[in-house]
């Protein structure tokens, strides 16, 4: 039993911080890029696709083309809100929330990518900063799949999950700072 004012191992959590080393790398695409008319149209031409990001998620619904999954915090770059029933379609076939502070890529994001893609797809409430969860996406979809994240004041970049997009992203987390942080129970 922990002393008195000692976290159990069962109150942390398994995550990995981005080393100031590593910013530049994750701040470059990986995939094209596309905005307005051009985005939509790569976006309605997908069979099996998940989104990164309000902005994205929320074009994707609007479109009458949800993605398999979608991860969201409920705000822009811009700081504007999003409603909740902007995501309505996805959350309706299941939600899970996380906890994921900004910098970071919890072990409970990528537990929950990977549980909604062997449920057949929903919605992740981020409680923090959803910006990493493209990496747990790249990780847990199927190859052949995409992955579009927002690039503010640029559009969205389109990942082709394959072989190599899989081997970068494992070697992207191999190069992060592993931490074990509080699960804020």
């Amino acid at each position: 039993m922990p002393r008195a004012g000692t976290r159990s191992a069962s109150s942390d959590e398994r995550a990995w911080a981005v080393p100031e080393s590593l910013r530049a790398t994750l701040a470059e695409k990986y995939g094209p890029v596309y905005a307005g008319a051009e985005a939509d149209r790569r976006l309605l031409a997908l069979d099996l696709f998940a989104t990164c990001g309000d902005q994205v998620t929320r074009r994707a619904i609007e479109l009458g083309h949800p993605p398999l999954l979608a991860i969201v915090d409920y705000k822009t770059r811009r700081q504007e809100p999003v409603p909740a029933d902007a995501f309505a379609p996805l959350a309706a076939r299941r939600t899970v929330r996380v906890r994921n502070p900004p910098g970071l890529l919890t072990e409970g994001l990528r537990s929950a990518v990977r549980e909604l893609v062997k449920a057949r797809g929903g919605l992740i409430e981020v409680d923090g900063e959803e910006d990493l969860g493209s990496l747990a996406l790249i990780e847990s979809l199927p190859a052949g799949a995409t992955v579009i994240y927002g690039i503010p004041g640029e559009g969205a970049s389109f990942v082709q999950v394959d072989a190599i997009a899989k081997e970068h992203v494992r070697h992207l987390i191999r190069q992060m700072e592993p931490r074990r942080i509080s699960r804020g129970d």
